[in-house]
């Protein structure tokens, strides 16, 4: 199965391991109040996990961080001195590479990609005081990670996406089906599509855990309901259940696809099996000026998947530090919420602004900032996730293959 956009598969592994070492770190570092202890020099560290047939995305990633530093540095870098990009370490192991910037005197580090590496990185970074912001974890999990308030992503988690998958089920019909693959994603992203059908209105005639290997009997009780709409919540058994589905005759126009799931089948299907089908994928697609941007930091530059995330991560720790007049890890965390326009108990909301130029001279005129950025709202939350995500809707012709056909947005619900 190919991603639309470029081959990812399950790079996203919602597998997370349990955070352990972090629980001996105390206070939270998104709200505490610190004194300026930087070095004058703010060090950006990149952490990329990607390998095999995924490593492309590290040159997207390289190519986004570089591409947000030198336009900092040309606006004059942080208190008249350029941010330092550290050299990056792709192809050795998480550990390893969090150990290296941690020695090389990273404020802030842009990574991991995979949402299962984060424990690993986090156990190290958050206990050198090192403010952690990854472009591309989805595990829900994480929401919920022991680092001290050192651990922020400019991706949305995966339950988000229920708001979505419901908006385009219930265009369908009233009347919808659940299909959740076994595991802690299928589960999640599950209950989140059936919470979302709720409060939508919509009837849920059945709500059916698969197993990729066995999914005749749910797919069975899935059809047996006659359902108007079919949201199937999948990752690495997408395809055997996509191929049951069709087996019973669902056809594709029926079909909802969580992002796990959404992928250019081919002849991998029964021709027209997904005919009319809708999938979605999260982030936004890079316009045609930030590609061009790209390009002049990478001229062979081939995929540009979680580019917009990481350069928006990267300008938030400049701007966070600059908002704090210090460098070091502990202030950029500290102000994170405030710059991104997240919501600080007492705080007044900040002025919108885009870019660095205009963002940094608010900033020098003592003003609070929301920045708006390449991948849209950032809005920070307590736990340090973004409070709205975007997504791309994507729909399947007879050859089983997507091509992009909208965007849609959600929306985290006010706690």
């Amino acid at each position: 199965m190919k991603h639309p956009r470029a081959v990812i598969a399950a790079s996203l592994t919602t597998a997370v391991l349990a955070i352990t070492g972090c629980g001996s770190m105390t206070g939270n570092a998104r709200t505490a109040s610190v004194q300026a202890n930087g070095d004058g020099v703010l060090k950006v560290g990149l952490l990329l996990d990607s390998s095999g047939a995924q490593d492309f995305i590290n040159s997207s990633e390289r190519a986004a961080a570089k591409l947000a530093v030198k336009q900092i540095n040309a606006t004059g870098g942080l208190k008249g001195k350029p941010v330092e990009l550290l050299p990056d370490q792709p192809g050795t192991d998480v550990k390893s590479q969090a150990n290296t910037l941690a020695a090389a005197g990273a404020d802030v580090v842009i990574g991991p990609t995979d949402s299962a590496n984060t424990a690993a990185a986090l156990d190290i970074l958050s206990r050198a005081r090192i403010t952690l912001i990854s472009p591309a974890n989805t595990a829900a999990a994480l929401s919920d990670a022991k680092s001290g308030g050192y651990y922020f992503r400019t991706q949305a988690r995966d339950t988000l996406q229920a708001q979505v998958l419901a908006k385009l089920a219930t265009g369908i019909g009233k009347n919808v089906a659940i299909l959740h693959e076994d595991g802690s994603y299928g589960t999640e992203v599950g209950d989140a599509v059936a919470a979302a059908l709720k409060a939508a209105g919509a009837d849920i005639s059945a709500n059916e855990q698969v197993k990729s290997s066995a999914p005749a009997d749910a797919v069975a009780k899935i059809k047996a309901t006659s359902p108007d709409a079919v949201v199937v919540v999948a990752r690495d058994g997408g395809q055997a259940i996509l191929a049951e589905l069709a087996n019973a005759g669902i056809p594709g126009s029926k079909l909802v696809l969580s992002d796990g799931v959404t992928g250019e089948y081919g002849a991998g299907l029964a021709a027209e099996a997904l005919k009319g089908a809708r999938g979605i994928l999260p982030g936004v697609f890079p316009t045609a000026a930030f590609q061009a941007q790209l390009l002049t930091v990478s001229p062979n530059l081939g995929d540009m998947t979680y580019a917009p995330e990481t350069y928006d991560a990267v300008m938030l720790a400049a701007l966070a530090a600059s908002a704090a007049d210090d460098d070091a890890g502990a202030s950029i965390a500290s102000q994170l919420i405030s710059v991104s326009g997240g919501t600080v108990a007492g705080a007044q909301a900040g002025i919108p602004c885009n870019g660095y130029p205009d963002c940094s001279a608010l900033l020098k005129e003592k003003k609070g900032i929301d920045y708006d950025g390449l991948s849209g709202p950032v809005n920070f939350d307590a736990n340090g996730d973004i409070t709205a995500g975007n997504y791309v809707v994507y729909t399947y012709g007879p050859d089983n293959n997507a091509a992009m056909s909208g965007t849609e947005k959600a929306t985290k619900p006010s706690s």
